[in-house]
């Protein structure tokens, strides 16, 4: 599986972008005018759950949302139907993220949609990089810095090199960024309503601030900073907190890692008095099972939060995460 992601950037027109709302008219809309479906809403689709649980949370009862990738799909292998990709010409706006799945970045494309919001351009793009077996043990000391000091040198990427990490919104701060700007977009597509948005926008982007303080304290002192999982995707959320994220076998969470990467995560897990491998919820625990055994670690979920299923401990973004927070103090053994 190629795993390839896309994340917002501010001000910024970067080059991956994460995932995609598409607020669309429906058959039975008025006008295309008005942009509103027979129920007098803006019909919004989601290209995964990050960006579906942003329109919910912003657009309120104004706005039916709708997503491309269901619950319990892994988003990187989403194939659209033709109705979806139809639907797509028909849309008011769309809000995705460009690189995290290829099938809905060439439909946007070809749809010709004219109002667009890639949400990897409404915050800034690093790259979280690991060698060929995964290996990524680089969180700077200083967290201020690397906002401020541009990765764009040594791109890394999501299922190749030279591309940007698109995991944005596991890290609060970013993803409250991402909101901003999909609340400024439908603002625009539907004016009439713009108060509702920025009032919206405003009580979630406080939700995400506290949770970006709980998660700053909550992990300020631990035994550990080290935390090896099976898929890479936490490099945002592990700067972001002074942590040192290990990836198995790199962004592709299905692939096998070497012999080498093997050795050489049991070395840093005894080294750093790792005590747990993480796996995810989406993807087969075959291989976190075999690596943890094999170096007498134990096993927990972290979850990369691409989709709520029943399996997923908690109901929406905040539960997932605030479940991810208490995964990695118990692990980290925070005090």
């Amino acid at each position: 599986m190629n795993v390839r992601r896309l994340i917002p950037t501010t001000a910024t027109a970067a080059a991956v972008s994460l995932g995609l709302i598409t607020l669309s008219a429906c058959g039975g809309s008025p006008s295309a005018a008005d942009g509103k479906n027979a129920d007098g809403k803006l019909d919004v689709i989601a290209s995964f759950y990050p960006m579906q649980y942003l329109a919910e949370q912003i657009g309120g009862d104004k706005v039916a949302v709708s997503t491309l990738t269901k619950p319990g799909v892994e988003p990187h292998d989403l194939e659209l139907k033709p109705k979806q990709t139809a639907e797509l010409s028909d849309a008011d706006l769309i809000v995705y993220l460009k690189g995290l799945q290829p099938a809905v970045d060439e439909a946007v494309q070809q749809s010709g949609a004219k109002s667009t919001v890639d949400a990897a351009t409404l915050t800034k793009l690093e790259a979280h990089g690991t060698e060929a077996g995964g290996h990524e043990h680089g969180a700077q000391e200083e967290h201020g810095a690397q906002e401020e000091a541009g990765h764009e040198g040594h791109d890394h990427g999501h299922g190749a090199e030279g591309a940007s990490d698109p995991h944005v919104w596991l890290d609060p701060v970013k993803y409250a960024e991402v909101a901003k700007g999909v609340g400024a977009a439908l603002e625009k597509a539907d004016p009439d309503n713009a108060a509702t948005y920025k009032k919206n926008t405003a009580a979630l982007v406080t939700k995400l601030d506290g949770l970006n303080t709980a998660f700053k304290d909550g992990l300020k002192n631990t035994s550990t900073k080290t935390f090896i999982t099976t898929h890479a995707a936490f490099g945002y959320l592990a700067e972001r907190y002074g942590l040192e994220q290990e990836g198995i076998s790199g962004v592709d969470p299905e692939s096998e890692p070497s012999p080498a990467r093997i050795k050489q995560l049991q070395k840093i897990a005894k080294d750093d008095k790792v005590s747990t491998v993480f796996f995810e919820t989406l993807v087969s625990d075959k291989t976190a099972k075999t690596v943890a055994k094999d170096a007498g670690l134990k096993t927990d979920v972290l979850d990369p939060l691409e989709g709520i299923t029943d399996k997923s401990r908690g109901s929406d973004y905040l539960g997932v995460m605030k479940s991810n927070l208490e995964a990695l103090q118990k692990a980290l053994g925070a005090k």
